[in-house]
């Protein structure tokens, strides 16, 4: 089945740049949500990881979630 979609990969010109781009997005998506899991407030991150515990509706309220 494989050569069938390669026959056809390889009649399309320009088709070598695809792979690249897309390689490219998904590298560069991957680092921007590392950098902001790693720069997010610590402190954000206990409350937010708190709220299923919590029975307090003003927690909800303070923090807009």
């Amino acid at each position: 089945m494989l050569k069938f979609v390669k026959h056809n990969l390889e009649t399309i010109a320009g088709v070598e740049i695809y792979p690249i781009i897309s390689l490219s997005i998904f590298f560069t998506a991957f680092v921007l949500f590392t950098v902001w899991a790693m720069t997010y407030s610590k402190e954000t991150l206990n409350t937010v990881s708190n709220l299923p515990l919590n029975d307090d509706e003003s927690l909800t309220e303070k923090h807009n979630f």
